[in-house]
């Protein structure tokens, strides 16, 4: 477990391309074991939950191989299913939350799939009842062992297409039951399927596949099961949520940044909803500047009522975002509410914003107001531990904008999301260095 000592009040400057996006390529990655056949995969971060992944898969017996740091070819034609009922399958898979993206390609190609009850992040409940009612639904077998804590789930006569209305726009779970479905007899309708562009980047990989999907983009899917698939290749698409940590970053840090390459059509209302935060940013091409050189004070409504910022399915705000939306209006000028809908624990991390000077009050584990200072009562430093990803890239925020030098124990959680994070911020002037306890 390592640790952050960051020297925060330095203005950052200079130009960041953000990585590729850490959501898409843990489902792209599982994808390809639904074909024997080759598929590359270009433009995947470097972190520790994608090494995590490709390590599983290579154990499970899909061959792998790096072209280079951010570009790999797998080929699932060998697998060994003796390992998914070996204790160290179960205690690695249990470790990582993307695992769970595993049981719809085996599901679909080998009519059976076991997994432990995975980890993550401690955000709170994130159940799994959407992906396994609708593999039900597609005629599979699913039973529970409480005492092992795993989920085993079988089609040994295969899946049959089925209309699938949805209880919740999952992410996972739509991906799940889309790489489920590309092979399934007949045809399957998802009906309030999720539809960020990371779903929609799953449904191109597997239409150049070879699958059949119609609806990409919106939330009703129609997918037409095909015998087999082929292999492809495919690019991952910038990470919009990094994008966003570093917009949070300049705002923090009264910086001018240029972030190149962002994809703009697929950050949804992202950029607007920082210009309502009053950060100064701009769209060149396909590229943002952030020149933050005067305090930004928060919009209100029409009505003159307090601004609030609350997550919702795309092209809804992500829950993602939530935490640095907050940590970037605790310098700002006025009050906005954050109200977490998803994740009954991802708020929690507000103490130590607290601790730091912040003027948030903690209304429920889903809702915080956050009173603005304007800059007038600086953030000051502390000693911190990063409890998730996002949490930790808030504090990270929080550090670099306040006075003195503060500690972030924990940083593997940071490690998890974000490639080299230390020194690409430091090529933009932080002072950051990492130490190993």
């Amino acid at each position: 477990m390592g640790t952050f000592i960051v020297e925060g009040g330095k203005k950052l400057s200079g130009t960041i391309r953000p990585q590729g996006a850490k959501n898409e390529a843990l489902e792209v990655i599982c994808a390809t074991l639904l074909t024997r056949e080759k598929v590359r995969i270009s433009n995947l971060p470097d972190i520790l939950d994608v090494r995590n992944l490709i390590s599983l898969l290579a154990d499970l017996g899909v061959k792998t191989n790096f072209i280079d740091e951010h570009t790999c070819e797998f080929q699932a034609d060998e697998l060994d299913f003796e390992y998914i009922n070996s204790p160290e399958y179960h205690k690695r898979a249990a470790s990582l939350r993307g695992s769970v993206m595993i049981i719809g390609p085996l599901l679909a190609r080998f009519g059976h799939a076991v997994l432990p009850k995975p980890g993550g992040d401690k955000i709170g409940r994130r159940r799994l009842d959407t992906h396994f009612m609708g593999m039900v639904s597609l005629g599979a077998d699913f039973e529970y062992d409480a005492d092992a804590h795993l989920y085993k789930i079988s089609a040994p006569h295969g899946l049959t297409g089925r209309y699938l209305l949805l209880d919740e726009a999952s992410v996972t779970g739509t991906a799940n039951l889309i790489m489920a479905a590309v092979l399934a007899k007949g045809t399957t309708v998802i009906y309030n399927a999720a539809c960020e562009p990371y779903i929609q980047q799953l449904c191109r990989l597997l239409t150049a596949m070879g699958a059949k999907i119609e609806g990409i983009g919106s939330n009703l899917l129609t997918i037409c099961g095909v015998d087999s698939l082929g292999g492809a290749e495919h690019r991952c698409l910038p990470d919009m949520i990094e994008v966003g940590s570093f917009i949070g970053m300049a705002a923090m840090t009264g910086s001018d940044i240029l972030l190149e390459d962002v994809s703009i059509r697929n950050l949804g209302i992202m950029p607007e909803m920082f210009r309502r935060l009053g950060i100064n940013l701009q769209i060149e091409g396909d590229n943002i500047r952030i020149n933050q050189t005067d305090i930004y004070e928060i919009e209100t409504f029409i009505d003159g009522s307090i601004m609030t910022f609350a997550d919702a399915p795309w092209p809804g705000l992500s829950p993602d975002l939530l935490s640095i939306f907050l940590v970037v209006a605790t310098q700002a000028r006025g009050s906005v509410l954050i109200h977490q809908k998803m994740f009954e624990s991802r708020l929690f991390f507000v103490d130590k914003l607290i601790d730091m000077g912040a003027r948030i009050i903690l209304c429920d584990p889903h809702r915080a107001a956050v009173i603005g200072s304007g800059r007038f009562q600086s953030l000051h430093a502390t000693s911190m531990v990063s409890p998730d990803i996002r949490a930790g890239i808030a504090l990270l925020i929080a550090a670099l904008g306040s006075k003195g030098t503060s500690r972030i124990q924990n940083i593997d959680q940071i490690d998890r999301g974000y490639e080299n994070i230390e020194g690409r911020l430091r090529s933009l002037g932080a002072n950051i260095i990492r130490m190993d306890d």
